[in-house]
């Protein structure tokens, strides 16, 4: 019998990565520990992200081809969900219709010009500040890659948290919406936040206070962003926790890459 963390850690797998992983529990149980879990996903994608950038670095490839290399494992890993996702938020909200138009444009397969745009800007941002950290150090590099995907996973750990309602009856957002504890989504976040910082000091006393605060502000971004489309939609969706995953993702970097 499989013990139930492991059920967790196959939710959170299975469902956030393409990663081969046999989910054989789909309970509200299994989706709590999942979306506990999810920073660890983050960890394995930042890991593989950053490992391949360092490779090309090492081999003379430039920090901006490295740039490219570490925003293009989390999108493969992934396979593009979580873009597909903002697109598809982006969508949604542009089209300044009420809830249910809203949400059939999102539910559509082709993306339309607010998607298209939201991506361009949000993947030259991500690039943009992964070659500038890259280009100062590879260290500092590689940890923007494992904290942006770290911080990106952690957003959704709060999103599922107590309160939060399903926009659909159906999909990835009932699945998961308001499974987490309030406390258990706070833990997780003070525990990644603080590993995090430890990470950063590492790096000297300024990267420190850099990291964490790239973690908070990214993790508030992705909260103003979950507030507006509760909001707009009447909960949260599958695509919205792409769009909080990216906005965090984004934002961490850019942060980092201040200084």
């Amino acid at each position: 019998m499989t013990p139930p963390p492991l059920h967790g850690l196959r939710f959170a797998f299975g469902t956030l990565s393409v990663i081969p992983v046999r989910v054989s529990r789909w309970d509200r149980e299994a989706a709590r520990g999942g979306m506990l879990c999810a920073p660890l996903v983050g960890v394995v994608l930042g890991c593989g992200a950053a490992l391949l950038a360092l490779v090309l670095l090492f081999l003379g490839a430039g920090s901006l081809l490295a740039a490219v290399a570490a925003a293009a494992v989390p999108a493969a890993l992934t396979r593009g969900l979580h873009l597909d996702g903002l697109a598809d938020t982006a969508d949604g909200l542009g089209s300044g219709k009420p809830a249910e138009d809203a949400l059939r444009i999102m539910k559509q397969s082709d993306i339309g010009p607010f998607g298209v745009i939201t991506l361009v800007f949000v993947l030259l941002a991500q690039v943009a500040a992964l070659s500038r950290l890259y280009d100062d150090s590879w260290a500092r590099g590689a940890l923007a890659t494992v904290v942006a995907a770290v911080t990106a996973r952690l957003a959704l750990t709060l999103a599922a948290r107590t309160g939060v309602p399903a926009a659909r009856p159906e999909g990835l957002g009932a699945a998961v919406a308001g499974v987490v504890p309030v406390r258990g989504a706070v833990a997780v976040a003070l525990a990644v936040t603080g590993a995090a910082a430890a990470a950063g000091a590492l790096l000297g006393t300024d990267d420190l206070a850099r990291t964490a605060l790239a973690v908070l502000a990214a993790l508030a971004a992705a909260e103003l962003l979950l507030r507006h489309c509760t909001r707009r939609f009447g909960g949260i969706t599958g695509d919205v926790f792409g769009g909080l995953a990216e906005t965090a993702a984004t934002t961490a970097l850019v942060v980092l890459s201040l200084g």
